[in-house]
C-alpha cells in the first residue's frame, strides 16, 4: 500500500505511464479515505498496488524503512522510452546493475516513490512495459 497525496494523479501515473489497469476503487466516507487498486490485468495471481488517499493529506514523509517497488519488464530500455514519452520521470536510465549484468532502471511516481524496472529476459527486447 502506498499513501498518496492526490489519488487521480497517482491513478493516471500507474495506468497511463506504467501501463497498469485500474482494477477497482472504494470510498470510505466514515473514515475519510479512498482506495484504488492497480495492476497488470489478465493474471489473477499477479500482485496489485493499493493506493490510499487519506482525505486532506497532500504529502507524506518517505521514512527510512521503504526502499522501492520492483517491477519485472521484458525490456528496460524500451520501458524507459515509453515512460518518458508518457511524461514519466526516469531517474536512472536502463543499464546493467553495478557489479552485475542484470539490466535495471528507476522511475519515480508523482508522490516520490521509487520504482525499479528489472529486465527479465534479454530476448524479449522491444515489448515495452509488459
Amino acid at each position: 500500500m502506498l499513501r498518496v497525496g492526490n489519488l487521480q494523479r497517482s491513478i493516471d501515473f500507474y495506468t497511463q505511464v506504467l501501463g497498469m489497469k485500474l482494477l477497482r476503487t472504494s470510498e470510505n466516507p466514515e473514515y475519510k479515505y479512498s482506495l484504488a487498486f492497480v495492476g497488470y490485468e489478465g493474471n489473477p495471481a499477479q500482485a496489485e498496488i493499493e493506493l490510499t488517499y487519506n482525505w486532506g493529506t497532500e504529502s507524506y514523509e518517505m521514512g527510512t524503512a521503504f526502499g522501492h517497488i520492483a517491477l519485472g519488464v521484458p525490456d528496460a530500455y524500451a520501458a524507459c522510452e515509453k515512460i518518458k514519452a508518457a511524461g514519466g520521470n526516469v531517474t536512472r536510465e536502463a543499464g546493467p546493475v553495478k557489479g552485475g549484468t542484470t539490466v535495471i532502471a528507476f522511475v519515480t511516481d508523482p508522490d516520490g516513490y521509487k520504482i525499479e524496472l528489472i529486465q527479465r529476459d534479454e530476448s524479449a527486447r522491444g515489448a515495452g512495459l509488459r
